[in-house]
């Protein structure tokens, strides 16, 4: 089954109050989904997360994303800054996937790393605690989201 499939699947059943949880055909829909986008795009003034994000992607046989370079600095006007960054970056540019990451909220509330399809879906996402209290330095911070956030949906090291 493709992911469209599974979606219209899964609302069918939450209706009828069939819903139990997440299946594994509903898994592999959702991998395969991620293993069928060529092109991916990481939204952001700089290169540090993309790099970052590429060194995650590589691990995992997922193709590498480019970067677009678009200023980003409104979005921390909002109330979910990173999924704003990944809006912006579908709302300018054509393609398969955007892995946005920004604040999580309100200054201080840490960070989010969203991995969004074309049409705006959140495929997968993760969190990390403020700067402040990991000390992280920003590519070791989005690796470990990155790595996070793929592994929440059954991705494993390609060894």
């Amino acid at each position: 089954m493709n992911i469209q499939e599974i979606i219209k699947n899964a609302y069918q059943e939450s209706v009828n109050k069939k819903r139990f949880g997440d299946k594994e055909e509903e898994l592999e829909a959702l991998q395969n989904h991620v293993r069928s986008c060529q092109k991916i795009i990481v939204p952001n003034h700089n290169q540090v997360k993309t790099r970052a994000i590429n060194s995650v992607l590589k691990r995992y046989g997922l193709p590498l994303a480019e970067h677009l370079r678009i200023h980003t600095n409104s979005a921390d006007l909002t109330r979910i800054p990173a999924i704003t960054k990944a809006i912006m970056a579908l709302d300018t540019c054509e393609c398969d996937m955007v892995i946005a990451r920004g604040r999580l909220g309100v200054p201080g509330s840490g960070s989010l790393l969203v991995i969004m399809d074309n049409k705006g879906r959140i495929l997968s996402a993760a969190t990390s605690s403020s700067h402040v209290l990991h000390g992280k330095r920003l590519d070791d911070a989005v690796i470990e989201e990155m790595t996070q956030a793929l592994e929440r949906i059954g991705f494993k090291v390609v060894e």
